[in-house]
């Protein structure tokens, strides 16, 4: 099997034999089967996200890093200039810290330089706290905050000291939790496309897409179909969001209360909401009344906003790119290879 994964890794990766010992070590820590199609995901998604690096280079990362800092700054309304003096402090590896985010090249060293910061400076501790600015990491780009719950439910298969921070950033931890991410919850999707979209938007997004759709279609009211079934904020429970406001515009052909659309819509991340009876009845509501059956899934459309990103991209086009790298992953496989050794 590492053969295998190794054979079908892109030509130009760095120890091949080394990336399909984790690769292979992650499918049998989360119980997934290391199936053909399943290589070909984890591996088009690491292409997609490193072009298969461990710890890849992000270009402007120090600009990038600066920019963060004094939007931060202003939030909290500690002035730019004390600051940038702060960061012209010597840190632990003798640098500043300012010196140290210009030179950064990976979201690894990024991150070490925050962790740094925040532990030594006294200003660090106010101005960042615990909130790290770097969100994800490692050869999937996979969410920190994502790695952090995962581990709460299921406790990281390997030795290590490291955080599970520090973890995502390993080649070893960034497969692990990358992979989790992407195939470890049960979905019935009937094309791996939708696996890609979520992967980028959430769990189960593009099944809640197909879902507002259906609930567009059936109120009579647009929806954005972003994934995103409860309005998000700290107020989520005393104002519903569109989606839930269109829903309940129809509680009586659904037969449902609105406490009752709201515990259902709570169940938006897990696979439980296929079952909910808001889930059967809207969608039954919805085919009924277009005269056939709708997607029960679709690409979440959204416009996906970062400091890395300098251009405008969608969901769909990270879900789209991934599914091309899956197809020609998919055509190697049927070409004969000879593997590196093991």
């Amino acid at each position: 099997m590492r053969a295998q994964i190794a054979s079908l890794l892109p030509t130009n990766t760095v120890d091949r034999p080394g990336w399909a010992v984790d690769i292979h070590a992650a499918f049998v820590a989360l119980e997934i089967k290391p199936n053909l199609q399943n290589i070909c995901a984890v591996i088009a998604v690491t292409e997609q996200e490193s072009s298969v690096r461990a710890d890849p280079s992000v270009p402007n990362l120090g600009r990038i890093a600066w920019e963060e800092i004094d939007r931060r700054a202003e939030r909290l309304g500690v002035p730019k200039f004390a600051v940038h003096v702060a960061l012209k402090l010597s840190s632990p590896t003798g640098k500043s810290y300012g010196e140290r985010i210009d030179a950064v090249t990976t979201e690894r060293e990024l991150s070490e330089i925050f962790e740094d910061f925040i532990a030594m400076v006294p200003l660090g501790k106010r101005l960042l706290a615990d909130w790290n600015p770097v969100r994800t990491g490692g050869a999937m780009q996979v969410s920190i905050a994502f790695a952090e719950r995962h581990v709460q439910e299921h406790p990281y298969p390997f030795s290590t000291t490291n955080s599970i921070r520090h973890e995502v950033f390993t080649r070893r931890g960034g497969m692990y939790f990358g992979i989790a991410h992407l195939l470890g919850y049960p979905a019935t999707y009937d094309k791996l496309i939708y696996r890609f979209a979520d992967f980028n938007a959430g769990r189960y997004a593009s099944r809640n897409a197909a879902f507002q759709n259906a609930a567009s279609l059936a109120s009579g009211k647009p929806l954005d179909l972003d994934g995103d079934l409860l309005r998000q904020g700290d107020d989520d429970t005393a104002k519903p969001g569109s989606t839930e406001l269109a829903v309940r515009s129809i509680s009586k052909a659904l037969d449902m209360n609105h406490q009752a659309i709201r515990r259902a819509l709570e169940q938006g991340g897990s696979q439980e909401f296929d079952r909910t009876l808001l889930y059967t009845r809207m969608f039954e509501l919805a085919d009924r009344l277009e005269r056939q059956p709708l997607p029960r899934a679709l690409i979440p459309r959204i416009v996906l906003h970062s400091p890395k990103i300098t251009r405008k991209l969608t969901t769909e086009w990270f879900a789209t790119r991934v599914d091309e790298r899956h197809r020609r992953c998919l055509v190697r496989a049927a070409v004969p290879t000879v593997p590196e050794r093991m």
